[in-house]
This record gives C-alpha cells, structure tokens and sequence, in this order.
C-alpha cells in the first residue's frame, strides 16, 4: 500500500536577506523541530488586515511547505491573501525589518505591516 504525497507549490518567496535573518532568529530562539515559520493575515492594523510572521507550531487547518530550508506554515484559507508575496529583510539605516511585496494588496499603510485587498 503506497501513500499518496501532495506536493504544493509555496505561496510565497524569500529574498536571501529575509532567509538569512529567519535562520538566525530561529536559531537565537533555541526552537525545537516541531516548530516553524507561520505565515499568514489577521484582521486589524490601519489598512485593515496585518501580515503575519513568526515561529509557531503547527495546527489544524495548515498547510505546510518547504522554502528555502524553512519549514513554513500557512491557513489554506490565506493563501488567496498571499500568492505571490515576495518577504524581504532590510538592515538599513533607513529601515530594518521584514518588509511584505504583495501583488494582491490594493493598497497598503505608511509602516508596510497592513493592507487592503
């Protein structure tokens, strides 16, 4: 009896600055296996929903994907809100943190963390 294996096309992308970054914040967490990188929305923020991004395990209702090395988690239903999200990692004097290119948001706030679609 043979297993069926779903293989899944990753919704989003990592630049090499985002993945380095995420590798070394794992690493600082001192996180176990069980755990790895959600990907996702919620409800809130200016533009009225906000991205979200962090170490998590993983629950019903995900699915999971293999990005670069991440193991990363992702809500079936906020897939149609990403699909083709590209997350990048600035270190600037300017700007340092994740920063979200999202061809589905209308339009977004000033901080980049909210959008609109």
């Amino acid at each position: 009896m043979s297993a069926t294996v779903e293989t899944l096309t990753a919704p989003v992308t990592f630049t090499e600055g985002a993945v380095k970054e995420l590798f070394k914040l794992r690493d600082q967490q001192e996180l176990t296996d069980d755990f790895g990188l959600r990907i996702g929305v919620e409800g809130g923020g200016c533009s009225g929903m906000s991205y979200v991004l962090g170490f998590d395990q993983k629950k019903d209702g995900d699915q999971e994907f293999i990005i670069d090395g991440l193991v990363v988690y992702m809500h079936k239903a906020h897939g149609m809100y990403l699909a083709g999200m590209q997350i990048d990692f600035q270190n600037g004097l300017n700007a340092r943190g994740f920063t979200f290119n999202n061809p589905n948001a209308a339009s977004t706030c000033g901080c980049g963390t909210s959008f609109s679609v």
